[in-house]
């Protein structure tokens, strides 16, 4: 959703990164416009919109995120991982009218009975960076400084790391350099660390512009050979696909010549949502649009199809995931 399409009466929720708090509403009462007058230093922001306050909340008095867990679509009641920022990128975007009412709800109720919770001044400080890209700067979100720990503490694997360290070690077996998100480094599966297993590359090569290499540090497995990359997987084990999905489209965006095999991997129950969330009207504007270019693999078949390659990994191609894989298009009918 772009800002020309935001309209007088919309709302606008208003989210403080780093702190991972929504702070207050904002009513947008005029239509959009364009305006390179600097507000802040760091970067111009030109689309604009009109708006008045509804609502307002100070940082420490603000609703986290988290004490929404089971209220919103996208964050299940024990949430694992940190996939549900996915849903905070890409602003502004339009979420479902029950997440919107929940969020607008716990605002209102706290702000009839504010709770004070100190903030952490590292954390009131973070600001996603503005990066350059071949259309202007854009902010690449990543994993947000309160979720770090959570990540380091994991003491039981979830599937997602699982399928992570079977990717990492099927693509360093076949003799492949290989790369885990920059956030997820710290994942421990089998009592190793995800980013110390074999042909675990320190950094990526810098062909691209600085945004576009931000985006592709923050996929979740990638092969690599020299300086190309062989192949990307975005893994989507929980409630909400958004996070990777987003993630490949940024790539798209700003990358639409970019020529790398793109696999979302996930349950075999996870299927339909995975090719109908793919086949969405936001991904199908893109030129190549996303289903055409992502292909998806299942968890099991990935399990099986491993297993009965043990013997003779390393002489697989890259073609071996083709085999595994299908396309993400939907039916005609």
């Amino acid at each position: 959703m772009t800002v020309q399409k935001v309209k007088p009466g919309d709302y606008l929720l208003c989210y403080l990164t780093g702190a991972s708090r929504f702070i207050g509403i904002l009513e947008v009462v005029g239509a959009p416009y364009k305006d390179k007058t600097k507000i802040w230093s760091d970067s111009e922001f030109p689309s604009r919109l009109k708006v008045k306050p509804v609502a307002v909340l100070t940082p420490e008095t603000g609703v986290p995120v988290k004490s929404l867990a089971g209220q919103l679509s996208f964050l299940p009641e024990a949430p694992t991982d940190s996939t549900w920022t996915g849903r905070f990128r890409g602003s502004p975007a339009l979420w479902k009218p029950t997440d919107g009412l929940a969020v607008e709800k716990a605002i209102l109720s706290a702000i009839k009975n504010p709770v004070t919770r100190p903030i952490p001044l590292s954390k009131l400080r973070y600001r996603p960076r503005a990066l350059k890209a071949k259309f202007g700067q854009v902010t690449i979100p990543g994993l947000e400084p309160e979720d770090t720990n959570d990540v380091a503490a994991e003491k039981v694997p979830t599937e997602h790391t699982e399928i992570q360290s079977m990717l990492l070690t099927l693509g360093s077996d076949m003799g492949f350099d290989v790369w885990v998100a920059r956030n997820d480094r710290s994942r421990i599966f089998k009592g190793k660390k995800l980013g110390e297993l074999p042909r675990m590359k320190a950094e990526l090569p810098l062909q691209f512009d600085e945004a576009t290499n931000s985006t592709i540090e923050l996929i979740d497995v990638l092969w690599l050979k020299g300086s190309a990359i062989i192949a990307a997987f975005e893994v989507e084990s929980t409630t909400s696909i958004y996070s990777g999905l987003l993630r490949m489209a940024d790539l798209v965006a700003m990358q639409p010549n970019i020529n790398i095999p793109l696999y979302l991997v996930a349950p075999d129950a996870r299927r339909e949502k995975v090719t109908t969330e793919v086949n969405r009207p936001t991904f199908s504007r893109l030129s190549p649009k996303l289903h055409e270019i992502c292909r998806y693999i299942s968890f099991d078949v990935l399990r099986e199809r491993v297993k009965l390659a043990e013997a003779f990994i390393k002489y697989l191609k890259p073609e071996f995931l083709t085999e595994l894989s299908e396309g993400c298009e939907l039916d005609d009918e």
